[in-house]
């Protein structure tokens, strides 16, 4: 028992520390001259961390894969941006996509009440419910890119900060083979889903 007490306090530490590494990373960049950030790396790194609407889906997705175990701990955090990567490409080619911030927003409330609720799809619903999502996003990302000074660094940035965020939510999720660490999950999934309220309710 005190092992799994240790374990699972280490996993909310770690991921108390990975928020903490985010929060400090848009606060400095959200200062820094534009001119910096303009079209590289930097730039598609700091996309989608510094959209809080992007932060909890994406951190929510490798919630869910941890809770899900087995496949869905790498399968969902793969499709998420294999998929996003399909979406993007509609943002650059300026294909019409109707409701995208209300979709990102959609994404956090789904997800987060698919793990509020302890649900557990088949691992194909699963995927294709991130898959769906992930589209919102990458045509976020893709929308922004014809601004871009260097594309391909911008599109690997924004790829890396989503492979990221979701090892974080990785890392916290590993907490659910206890059941202390599981009502932390489930209770960030209630926070996650909360706050796509919040970001639907600014898009509406």
């Amino acid at each position: 028992m005190k092992d799994s007490n240790r374990l699972v306090s280490t996993a909310c530490k770690l991921g108390a520390a990975f928020l903490i590494l985010v929060t400090f990373s848009v606060s400095a960049h959200a200062h820094a001259d534009a001119a910096t950030l303009a079209g590289g790396f930097a730039t598609g790194f700091m996309h989608p961390v510094l959209g809080w609407d992007h932060v909890a889906a994406m951190v929510a997705v490798g919630l869910w894969g941890a809770f899900l175990g087995e496949k869905a701990v790498w399968t969902l955090p793969v499709v998420f941006p294999v998929v996003m990567a399909a979406g993007g490409v509609l943002g650059l080619l300026g294909v019409p996509l109707p409701f995208v911030e209300e979709g990102i927003a959609l994404s956090a409330i789904v997800i987060g009440a698919m793990i509020a609720t302890a649900s557990r799809p088949p691992l194909w619903v699963a995927a294709i419910i991130v898959g769906a999502f992930a589209i919102f996003h990458g045509y976020a990302h893709g929308a922004e890119l014809p601004e871009a000074a260097n594309p391909l660094l911008y599109t690997a940035g924004f790829m890396v900060a989503t492979g990221l965020l979701h090892v974080g939510g990785i890392v916290v999720g590993l907490a659910v083979r206890w059941s202390t660490g599981a009502r932390i999950v489930r209770g960030l999934g209630v926070l996650i889903s909360l706050a796509g309220v919040g970001f639907l309710t600014g898009a509406l």
